[in-house]
């Protein structure tokens, strides 16, 4: 509606490039959701979670920031720029990296109201169709209120910034890049924090935090074992690179990209959840060399009922 309204310039936000990265997309989604399972939440989950007052938490992010500051622009942009980034498919006519973009050039005609209906009933149906979270108001709620935070972000960065004061393309809710930056601007350079992802960070804390007070879920928790603090913190590498090769989080690629229906979201979400089940086998299995030796077991077997 927002770009429908003349509100919203989807060519001015980032999710939208003339060349789709299509491998950094999916391989960052990839990295992204392996970290996701070693972790056993996302950024924005690992946020709520300080809030409620896990220190787990508190560590995952001071990694997953740091990890992708230099992945952004640090000792890891290099390879990110050079390798991965080159890796890209130029779009039809120097277009937008969007579905309404190639659906319009094919025939003729505006489609994005049309594909925006489209895409909301069929994910509404996959909602409502599913009993248990019919069941799960909370879930069911959470998912409105972070439906209407993404237009509130596309809103608020586009109608009450100041352009002239400092000009910047229109964004919304992500939890890679903003936290990465956050933690730079606490550290080095507190004027940086004056800005819609750093504000965002901060508010999810704080409205765990209330939240959770409300709801007498506060509990302080740290690391069980020396073991469970190994897998938070290769977790939150993964993701901390991952997510700012794949260009967003399961918010920001999975909501707010979704939002703009960029090409880079179902390879992003595919990449996460492969990802993730991934990181499950792992932890699973135990090791790494017990996945290769269960996967491969695995494919002999049904090779061989296949003969049979």
């Amino acid at each position: 509606m927002l770009i429908l309204t003349g509100l919203l310039s989807p060519e001015r936000t980032n999710y939208l490039p003339a060349a789709l990265p299509w491998f950094g997309v999916a391989f960052g989604g990839l990295l992204f959701g392996l970290g996701m399972a070693l972790v056993g939440t996302c950024a924005f989950g690992s946020l709520v979670r300080l809030g409620a007052g896990d220190l787990r938490s508190l560590v995952v992010l001071l990694v997953f920031g740091a990890v992708a500051y230099a992945t952004l622009r640090g000792i890891l942009a290099t390879v990110r720029v050079d390798l991965i980034e080159r890796l890209i498919v130029p779009m039809p006519g120097g277009g937008q990296g969007d579905l309404p973009s190639l659906f319009n050039r094919l025939l003729g005609f505006d489609t994005r109201g049309g594909l925006a209906l489209a895409g909301a009933v069929l994910l509404s149906s996959f909602a409502f169709l599913d009993a248990r979270l019919r069941r799960a108001r909370r879930l069911m709620t959470a998912g409105v209120l972070l439906g209407l935070g993404v237009v509130a972000g596309w809103l608020a960065t586009t109608q009450l910034m100041d352009e002239f004061a400092r000009p910047g393309a229109p964004q919304s809710l992500t939890f890679v890049s903003p936290v990465a930056r956050a933690l730079f601007g606490v550290l080095f350079d507190q004027a940086s924090l004056a800005e819609f992802g750093a504000a965002s960070v901060a508010g999810v804390v704080l409205g765990a935090a209330a939240a959770a007070r409300t709801g007498d879920e506060f509990r302080w928790e740290a690391f069980d074992d020396p073991r469970e603090m190994k897998r938070h913190l290769l977790g939150a590498a993964l993701m901390g690179m991952g997510g700012i090769i794949c260009g967003g989080c399961t918010i920001g690629q999975g909501i707010t990209a979704g939002s703009l229906m960029a090409l880079s979201w179902p390879l992003a979400v595919l990449g996460m959840a492969a990802g993730a089940r991934l990181g499950i086998a792992l932890l699973m299995e135990g090791s790494l060399t017990d996945f290769a030796r269960s996967a491969v077991s695995a494919a002999l077997g049904h090779r061989a009922d296949r003969h049979l």
